[in-house]
């Protein structure tokens, strides 16, 4: 069983990340934490064991309570002629060689196939992404150092 430093540290991980639902099950015991809003995590338990209530950094909900619903994004821009440039692992977004290095690309940087975008940092390895097409970046979807999951779109482009 999770102990409430554990789950704490579980709850601020999952509110730091883009994870929306994190389910953890051992030995009959059913923890599930799931985002509802901007700075909120809903703690749920399934066990024999008394409910976890515990105050993260951030407001926790237990579950009998109704969060209200995310906001609507702002859906991005759609054409027929843009390409996504989607992350293949799960892992660390990178915008840029190095803290002191600018950006490889930007909204309005021509890219052909083999022109690095990005790197994302997976169990230690560094992994530069390519644009894969030619064309001009219309935008970036994630930030430095956001947690990007498998098949995630970081980029959009106007294929030429």
């Amino acid at each position: 069983m999770l102990n409430i430093k554990e789950i704490h540290e579980l709850i601020k991980a999952i509110d730091e990340s883009t994870i929306d639902e994190f389910v953890y099950e051992n030995e009959g015991v059913s923890l599930k934490l799931k985002k509802h809003e901007a700075g909120t995590v809903q703690v749920m338990q399934q066990a024999p064991a008394a409910p976890v209530q515990a105050q993260a950094p951030q407001a926790v909900q237990p579950q009998a309570q109704q969060a209200a619903p995310a906001p609507a994004q702002e859906a991005p821009k759609q054409d027929e002629n843009l390409h996504k440039i989607t992350s293949p692992m799960v892992g660390t977004f990178y915008a840029s060689s190095s803290p002191e290095a600018g950006p490889y690309v930007t909204a309005g940087s021509k890219v052909n196939e083999n022109t690095v975008v990005c790197i994302v940092e997976a169990m230690k390895l560094f992994n530069e992404i390519e644009a894969e097409v030619k064309g001009e970046i219309v935008e970036v979807l994630v930030e430095n150092g956001q947690l990007v999951e498998y098949g995630q779109p970081l980029f959009l482009v106007k294929a030429e």
